[in-house]
């Protein structure tokens, strides 16, 4: 199907991002946005909620998983955010849960969810998974909605792996240089992959998020992932495609793809 006929039938490509508090959410949305201002909110009628409306209900943990964000700079994606869930609470957990499995019932496909972004913090006091983290993998069923696990704040792994380096004697410059790979190796073996392996209901795939904070941030990575992990239905995969607007490369990729297929089809059919 043509891009732009999918983009009438569906819509927006919407995505569900969890994950607790400071774990990098809001900057990571606009980085894969590209933009830097803050996210409009609808409630489930489609309308706008004032920013003070919003402030007192994320005070008073009242927030609703149902409100959409979105960005102006690209309002073809829609965020929903599971506010408080990270803290494990029975109750915040249920209507994740219920969230859910709802949407992905959802027989418009434009409603459906098309994708769980689940943040974790690799920052050094936050290393460790949450009761509320450790629930979700072991109880909840997200039926055909695929799950990424999005280690955020990775550069935090890069400094523990620089910190030890320079301890060792090693020249500044050569460790800053060595640091990534180590860490990356180190993690490639540690405790946070090993749980997800070992967990009831595993998420697709993850991806390391590093400097996300920083102005030339890369999140091409996200963007290949999420396209990978959508691969098996090429609908969504091409409305997720031509939604993000930060790899362009991605976008000729599948174009290209997408051409060859036509025309192995057309010559099968010869």
């Amino acid at each position: 199907m043509d891009p732009s006929r999918i983009r009438e039938k569906i819509v927006r490509f919407r995505i569900l991002i969890i994950g607790r508090a400071n774990a990098g959410k809001t900057t990571i949305l606009q980085k894969v946005c590209n933009t830097r201002d803050n996210p409009e909110i609808y409630n489930n009628d489609g309308e706008k909620i004032d920013h003070a409306v919003l402030t007192v209900s994320r005070e008073r943990g009242e927030l609703d998983i149902e409100n959409e964000m979105v960005f102006r700079h690209n309002p073809g994606f829609v965020f929903h955010d599971s506010h408080g869930f990270e803290a494990g609470g029975e109750s915040e957990f249920n209507k994740v849960k219920a969230f859910i499995a709802d949407r992905s019932k959802e027989r418009d496909i434009k409603n459906r969810l098309h994708v769980i972004w689940y943040c974790i913090p690799m920052d050094e006091s936050a290393r460790s998974f949450t009761e509320g983290e450790t629930k979700f993998f072991s109880q909840c069923d997200t039926g055909s909605i695929p799950v990424m696990v999005l280690f955020t704040k990775f550069d935090a792994v890069y400094d523990t792996e620089f910190a030890q380096l320079r301890k060792e004697g090693m020249p500044w410059k050569d460790a800053r240089e060595l640091a990534p790979k180590l860490a990356e190796e180190s993690f490639a073996n540690g405790p946070q992959l090993k749980l997800l392996k070992d967990v009831r209901r595993p998420p697709k795939c993850h991806v390391c998020l590093p400097n996300m904070h920083l102005d030339d941030a890369d999140c091409r990575p996200l963007i290949e992932r999420t396209a990978g992990t959508l691969d098996s239905n090429e609908v969504l995969t091409q409305l997720f495609v031509s939604t993000q607007q930060t790899n362009l490369e991605l976008c000729m990729k599948y174009a290209v793809e997408r051409q060859l297929s036509i025309e192995l089809f057309a010559c099968h059919e010869c």
